[in-house]
């Protein structure tokens, strides 16, 4: 009789509806790259977080929870996986996948992320938020304030198809944002870090971003130095940016190197509070949770259980 234990199996969590629907189409694929690797699995078809959740909460805690599909898929699973302490691998069918791109992993290479589930597990910083002093929401990638969250919701009404050719996530984000530019907002930001009394910023700003993870829109690098292994999250703030002052900043983001610009400020701490004088609009992990006023965030070192590192 072997004397290795039984691996567990995976609880397959499948957001059919993850990437306008690809994940629910690449389902059958994926079926079988399990079968084929001998990787036993329960599956869990879940359109949204609080039903997923409670399929997750009734199964044994040793099941790693795998999420099939986007950054929003895994975020919704983020309150069951700190309740329960059930590790967490990525099998990215979304419309960005950043947190999955920013490890190496790309959408529909099911070899590569599967491949990642045999080793032993990492753990993983998350962020926890509090907006306007409410209940905590757990981040896996980061959040943003102003134009960064105008995006997100641009991106919910973004066209399928633009001059005949299909709108990928890095494409939709890329029209989100040239759209937002025409709706561009300042607010006054005071932003305070690790619970200091002097203001790291004061000023106006069009954009806030904490980050856990080192980029968000389906490849833009907004936090390049950012490693949600560090125990440190990133705060990037954009100040007074004009339309056209804006526009090739973007083109910077894209490729990381835009935290040297004259309006630009990056920190790197374990909690940052915001204040804006008027609530403003945020996202968080890519969802959008509203016009906000005060925003406070810290680092959970460590917190997760994660299978799909590097």
């Amino acid at each position: 009789m072997s004397g290795v234990a039984a691996r567990p199996p995976f609880a397959v969590v499948l957001n059919p509806q993850a990437g306008r629907g690809l994940a629910g189409r690449e389902w059958p694929r994926l079926e079988r790259e399990l079968r084929a690797r001998a990787l036993p699995y329960h599956l869990v078809r879940a359109a949204g977080g609080p039903e997923a959740c409670a399929a997750l909460g009734v199964l044994p805690p040793e099941m790693a929870a795998l999420a099939v599909g986007g950054d929003g898929t895994a975020h919704a699973l983020l309150p069951e996986l700190v309740r329960s302490g059930r590790a967490l691998g990525l099998v990215p069918l979304g419309s960005g996948n950043d947190l999955a791109g920013s490890l190496g992993l790309k959408a529909g290479d099911f070899a590569a992320a599967l491949g990642r589930l045999t080793r032993p597990p990492q753990r993983l910083d998350l962020l926890e938020a509090r907006l306007n002093g409410g209940a905590p929401t757990w981040l896996l990638n980061g959040l943003g304030m102003g134009f960064d969250a105008q995006v997100a919701a641009l991106m919910t009404v973004a066209p399928a198809r633009l001059l005949g050719l299909p709108l990928t996530g890095f494409s939709r984000y890329l029209w989100a944002a040239l759209t937002g530019l025409r709706r561009l907002e300042t607010g006054l930001l005071t932003l305070t870090l690790d619970g200091g009394g002097q203001p790291f910023y004061r000023g106006p700003s069009c954009l806030a971003a904490v980050m856990n993870g080192p980029r968000y829109g389906g490849g833009f690098l907004i936090a390049p130095t950012s490693d949600p292994q560090d125990g440190l999250l990133d705060v990037v703030i954009g100040g007074q940016l004009s339309r056209a002052a804006l526009l090739p900043l973007m083109a910077r983001v894209l490729r990381g190197t835009h935290l040297g610009h004259s309006k630009v400020r990056h920190a790197r701490a374990q909690q940052a509070d915001l204040f804006w004088e008027a609530p403003i609009q945020t996202h968080l992990d890519g969802e959008l949770a509203g016009g906000r006023q005060h925003l406070s965030v810290r680092v959970l070192p460590g917190a997760l259980g994660f299978l799909s590192g590097r």
